[in-house]
Parts: C-alpha cells; structure tokens; sequence
C-alpha cells in the first residue's frame, strides 16, 4: 500500500474512531414529553365541578306561553348590563357565579347557585319563578365547560365543550388520537372537586374503563397522555446523532473514492 493510500486510511479510521466515540447522550430529564406529568397536569386542572361552582358561567333563559310576562326574567329583552352579567347574542343570558355562590337574577335577585346541580338550580329558579309567571320553562346552561388534554396526542391544548357534557374519548378525538408514542394503557385524569384533586389512570386497553366515574369527565378535567417506551429511547438519543451518521457516510464515501483514485 502506498503512503497515500496509507494516509487515507489512517483519516478514514480516525474519522470512524471520533464519530463512534460521540456517546450517545444521557439526559434524565429529557426522558419524557413532560418529566413532571402529574404536577404540571394538576397545575393545569381548573374548575371541575360536579356541580355549580364559583366562577361558572350560567347560561338561563326563561319562557312560558305567554312570553311578554317572562320578559323582565330575560335581561337580554332590554339590553341590561350588570357587573355580575355577560351579554350573549341570543336571547339567553350569561351569569356569573359570585364569590360567594350567587348570582343575582332579574326581578328574583340574589340565588344560591354553588353546590347544585344544572337541574336543581333550574328547578329552584323555576319554583321562584312561579309566584310571578304561570307554567315557566328555565333553560339553565353551563357556558364555560372545558377539558384540557397534554402529552403526546396530535393536538394538545384546552377544548371548550358546547354541550357541557363528553367523554373520555371525545375529548382524545378533539386532541386529535393518540400519537404513536402514547401509552394506551396508561392516561391520566385529573380531576378538581371544590379544590380537592383526585386523579386516575385509564387504560384503554381494556373495555371496562367505560365504567369508571373518569370516563365521562367533568368541568377542568386534564388528561396527560405518557410517552411510550419507543418516545424515551428516542428521547435519550443525542441530538446530533444523524448529523453524526451523515458525516461518517460522508467519511466513508470520500475514503472509497481516494482509495478508488490512488490504485489506479
């Protein structure tokens, strides 16, 4: 072999020796999308009641046959606005929950609203209602029912839910499913109950999570989806390991052609 051919092979071993002593990098705090899953997704949960909470928002329009008596009990007839209101854009009007569980409702005033069910509350407006307007129908909506889903779904973020009622899967289906790397068998619910966490974990391996009190979710429910074991080899992988590979082929080919080039 001539000293050229030598010197080339030299580089091309030397090169092969720099690249492979690159160790992959070990970064234990990079292991998942999210290290602190459980804090940061308690971090996130809002509101969640299983009833009416301070800071709900009340959607209540009231109707009857005779629709010029209930007028005054729709503050939208009239354009009113009060500081512990929102006007909509329909006939409906939105109430606030106070700090102290009320809402202060036309003609009626103040309700006790915390505690309660929708179907209390409506109940409980209906029979006051009652002493002023003959067979009254309430319409009581909750308005700022959200759900918010993290990890490793399409889609991660806060989802407003119209209906103020879904599941466990809608909400995954409105972040998109699953990504590849998410654990099945492994979601997390975090749910608030008047300042109470509680939390569960889901696996939607097997059919009988349908029958957990977390599947039908509630207001301020935080889903987190873990990474799979797949997503933790790819995240202890350093950075740079296919600039590492591109440049070693790169090596290796240069090497082929010198070595091509000085035989003949």
């Amino acid at each position: 072999m001539s000293i050229m051919n030598k010197n080339l092979f030299i580089l091309f071993i030397s090169a092969i020796f720099t690249l492979s002593s690159c160790k992959t990098a070990e970064k234990p705090n990079e292991l998942k999308y999210m290290q602190n899953a459980e804090a940061i997704a308690e971090a996130a949960a809002n509101n969640n009641p299983v009833t009416i909470q301070k800071g709900d928002e009340l959607s209540i329009f009231v109707s009857a046959k005779n629709m010029e008596a209930v007028r005054p009990f729709n503050q939208n007839y009239y354009n009113i606005q009060t500081p512990t209101s929102v006007a909509t854009n329909n006939s409906e009007k939105e109430y606030l929950v106070n700090s102290e569980g009320d809402i202060d409702f036309p003609v009626i005033g103040k309700i006790a609203a915390g505690g309660k069910t929708l179907e209390a509350f409506r109940e409980d407006i209906t029979t006051h209602i009652k002493t002023y307007v003959k067979d009254p129908t309430v319409t009581v909506r909750l308005t700022n029912f959200r759900v918010t889903v993290l990890g490793e779904v399409n889609r991660p973020g806060q989802f407003k839910i119209s209906d103020a009622e879904t599941t466990l899967l809608n909400a995954l289906g409105l972040a998109g499913d699953l990504t590849v790397y998410g654990k099945r068998d492994n979601i997390l619910v975090v749910r608030n109950n008047d300042g109470k966490l509680s939390k569960e974990y889901i696996n939607l391996l097997d059919a009988g999570f349908v029958n957990s009190p977390y599947y039908n979710l509630k207001q301020g429910d935080v889903i987190y989806v873990s990474p799979n074991q797949t997503k933790e080899k790819l995240s202890r992988q350093d950075p740079n390991t296919n600039l590492y590979l591109a440049i070693a082929g790169t090596v290796i080919g240069l090497a082929g052609i010198f070595i091509t080039i000085f035989k003949n």
